[in-house]
């Protein structure tokens, strides 16, 4: 069984929706981000069929710097959106309560950040968020829940899985359009080779998707610290800290049986860095083969030009591509290489094509690439990691019809 879309609301209704619009913030300002222009399509759609919407939505946690309203929020999402989008200081209180009961056919309000409320963050089962009283004052104001919060639907919250259990619910254009995506790793079978861009900063989570899925990639590009970190493994001096950053021995000592395992029983499926590219003595680009480095001495910040080649050939001749981390610090134009010329590589061949969310995602918008020219580039960290590696996503299995919560 799977979940109710959009297309089969009835129009007219009252309805809640729960979107994922937390941004950067820089100095107590939001950022305007592709989460606004992502979820406009499903409100815009809601406000097209006539229902009257009220939105959920969080923005960072408490105690940090981004834990701040979402007056901005409602500003930023109106100009996508082309409407006005009312902020209500509240998020199921009477002044909440009160906008909800006022709402006409077309009109949309943005309650108060979630996460400013008691029942939200607490990690627990839907049948308990299902009481909280959040879900329970909320539910009776509204004919149906539409989940949209894809990128947090790894989180058992409240305004997550809650009030599918309260009440009608369905999938928002977010929700179904990312886990398609996300899942088809696991669900498509493709005609050809599939390849994953294997790179960024975060091994662990990047070493997980790879040991998850290692029966079904054909390539795994290593790039960024996870490409290091399988040098090391195979005798290069790469993949260790040269300064008091703790970057690359603690996640080597994390992941050091599963890289092993990965170089003895998939050794084929690995494509190593051929040369890295580092800042030298003037802070210009400089190059060095694997094989010269005799003494790591550098922070090595991207893959090398003939590195690069030969991974745009490989992913613009496969039949699918998924993207999970960047190979190098894209946001210096000096160390761009690799990443860039990847991602333009893909963009240009015909293969299913999936990009990772996060920061890799970033680098299409920075560049200038199309994101039409990819099957789908996600907006989701967590969750697109889950996704990838078969776990469960309890936003999504909430919604289905056949959940068993």
């Amino acid at each position: 069984m799977t979940y109710r879309t959009l297309d089969e609301l009835d129009e007219g209704q009252r309805v809640l929706a729960r979107l994922d619009l937390n941004s950067p913030v820089s100095v107590g300002v939001v950022e305007d981000n592709r989460r606004f222009s992502r979820h406009v399509e499903t409100v815009r759609d809601l406000v097209e069929d006539g229902h009257r919407v009220a939105l959920l939505a969080h923005q960072g946690r408490p105690g940090r710097d981004t834990f701040v309203t979402l007056e901005q929020h409602a500003d930023i999402l109106a100009d996508h959106l082309d409407h006005h989008v009312e902020y209500v200081p509240d998020t199921y209180g009477q002044t909440a309560l009160d906008a909800i009961e006022h709402l006409d056919a077309g009109e949309v309000v943005l309650l108060e950040n979630v996460r400013m409320t008691d029942d939200e963050l607490p990690e627990r089962d839907p049948v308990e968020h299902a009481d909280s009283a959040l879900v329970q004052t909320l539910a009776p104001e509204f004919d149906a829940f539409v989940g949209d919060a894809y990128s947090a639907a790894h989180r058992k919250h409240a305004s997550i899985v809650g009030f599918p259990l309260a009440m009608d619910s369905y999938a928002g254009r977010v929700m179904a359009g990312e886990y398609e995506a996300n899942s088809s790793i696991a669900t498509r079978d493709f005609d050809g080779e599939v390849t994953m861009v294997a790179g960024g900063t975060k091994a662990t989570d990047v070493i997980d998707v790879m040991t998850a899925l290692r029966d079904k990639v054909d390539n795994f590009l290593l790039g960024g610290v996870v490409g290091e970190l399988f040098l090391r493994a195979v005798g290069y001096d790469v993949g260790r800290d040269i300064d008091e950053n703790d970057l690359y021995e603690s996640q080597w000592l994390a992941n050091r049986d599963q890289i092993t395992d990965l170089i003895e029983n998939h050794p084929s499926d690995l494509v190593y860095p051929t040369d890295l590219a580092y800042a030298d003595g003037d802070d210009e680009r400089a190059e060095v083969t694997v094989a010269e480095v005799k003494n790591k001495d550098h922070d090595y910040l991207d893959v090398g030009t003939d590195t690069a080649e030969q991974f745009a050939d490989i992913a613009a001749n496969s039949s699918a591509i998924f993207v999970k981390g960047a190979l190098g610090l894209f946001e210096d134009d000096r160390f761009n290489l690799g990443t860039v010329r990847v991602l333009e590589a893909i963009g240009e061949c015909d293969s299913f094509s999936v990009v990772g969310g996060g920061d890799t995602s970033r680098a299409i918008e920075m560049y200038g690439m199309d994101e039409d020219a990819f099957s789908h580039v996600s907006i989701a960290g967590g969750a697109y990691i889950n996704a990838l590696t078969g776990k469960s996503l309890p936003g999504v299995e909430v919604l289905k019809d056949d959940s068993d919560w």
